[in-house]
């Protein structure tokens, strides 16, 4: 399941997520708790679910940090990245041993934070210009905050992009390979698994390339009124994860 507009509203927890979540888990069922966001390690987001009410273990967090460290690790192990993020990515790359270098870095590395420096983004642009392979953590272009939208990964991605007309390959939602590689993570199958999000454009038509069912809540991004624009269609729709308590076994 998503995190954001699914379990919680700006860490303020979605009434009868707390109860979503103690019943999967008295229930012994495997979930996992997928969020494009890569500022915070999973620990670092059990902790602050633990401060909303909402008990999920670390192990039971998947971040598109963490997609992105593996898929890094697959594709060139042992390399080497120049970072624009914060700890969740620079924590993932290094525990799948990559060295963070501002010098020939195998890839340009960006990912969310909310403090994007100018001098960073325009030493990316530098290190793509000459040759680094460039990655994005997730596409979103904005991000949410009690005083409006803010800029995230996607939109600091297309500058980057446009000033150095490489496109970059982005790892999270709605890519399949990060639902994928979090089906290995608790070693599940797409034909028994089912994904619950708040977002058309990234939580339900990733569980549909992944070939999962896919729930959506009207407790985040998508109203009711906006599903028919879509030309994919959710499994079905529920008004929030309470009330699929019921279906828990």
């Amino acid at each position: 399941m998503d995190m954001d507009g699914v379990l919680v509203r700006e860490e303020r927890p979605i009434p009868g997520a707390d109860a979503f979540v103690a019943r999967l888990r008295e229930r012994g069922a495997p979930f996992l708790v997928l969020t494009n966001n890569s500022v915070y390690t999973p620990r670092d987001l059990a902790a602050r679910l633990r401060l909303s009410g909402l008990d999920v273990p670390e192990r039971a967090i998947w971040t598109s940090a963490l997609a992105t460290a593996r898929f890094l690790d697959d594709q060139r192990p042992g390399g080497s990245a120049f970072v624009v993020g914060e700890a969740g990515l620079t924590t993932a790359l290094h525990d799948v041993g990559y060295t963070l270098t501002e010098r020939a870095p195998d890839y340009v590395v960006l990912g969310e934070t909310r403090t994007y420096s100018f001098e960073r983004i325009t030493q990316a642009i530098r290190l793509i210009s000459a040759g680094a392979r460039f990655i994005a953590t997730n596409p979103d272009a904005t991000g949410p905050a009690e005083e409006g939208p803010l800029p995230a990964t996607g939109a600091v991605a297309a500058l980057v992009s446009r000033a150095t007309g490489v496109r970059p390959y982005f790892v999270g939602k709605p890519n399949p390979l990060m639902m994928r590689s979090a089906l290995n993570a608790i070693d599940a199958h797409s034909e028994t698994t089912a994904m619950i999000g708040d977002r058309m454009d990234t939580d339900v038509v990733s569980g549909i390339e992944a070939g999962l069912e896919t729930i959506l809540v009207l407790t985040g991004s998508t109203s009711r009124a906006e599903v028919e624009r879509f030309p994919y269609q959710p499994s079905r729709i529920a008004e929030s994860v309470a009330d699929l308590l019921d279906e828990v076994r």
